[in-house]
């Protein structure tokens, strides 16, 4: 059953990756992957607060399971960032490559860490 449940959340996770990924590209074209970038930090949020909620207010670890390991694991991409990363720098657009590759894991990393802040604060 659980397999089942991470499956069908890993397909939402997919769809609204494409989804998000259109809309932003619509909504603003640009040569910079600013749509990744979005997923990938409001991902790293969304189980930052999944991950708190477990740990500090005894959420059902099945959650983490289904929803991070599912939902999140189909919304964020890290290995098209890296692409991106390496499409960049064949591009020589060093500086945008290393922006974006730092960029990614340090914001990211502080969306995680607030996504814990505010599940703890609840």
């Amino acid at each position: 059953m659980t397999v089942v449940a991470v499956m069908l959340a890993g397909a939402l996770g997919a769809v609204a990756r494409f989804v998000l990924d259109g809309a932003i590209k619509q909504w603003r074209p640009t040569t910079f992957p600013w749509a990744t970038f979005v997923i990938n930090v409001s991902g790293s949020l969304l189980l930052g607060v999944l991950a708190g909620l477990v740990m500090f207010h005894t959420a059902p670890t099945g959650w983490q399971t289904v929803v991070g390991t599912g939902f999140c694991g189909g919304y964020t991409t890290f290995s098209t960032a890296s692409f991106e990363t390496v499409r960049l720098a064949e591009q020589r657009r060093t500086l945008s490559a290393t922006v974006y590759a730092i960029g990614s894991l340090l914001v990211s990393s502080v969306a995680c860490g607030t996504g814990l802040v505010l599940a703890w604060a609840i």
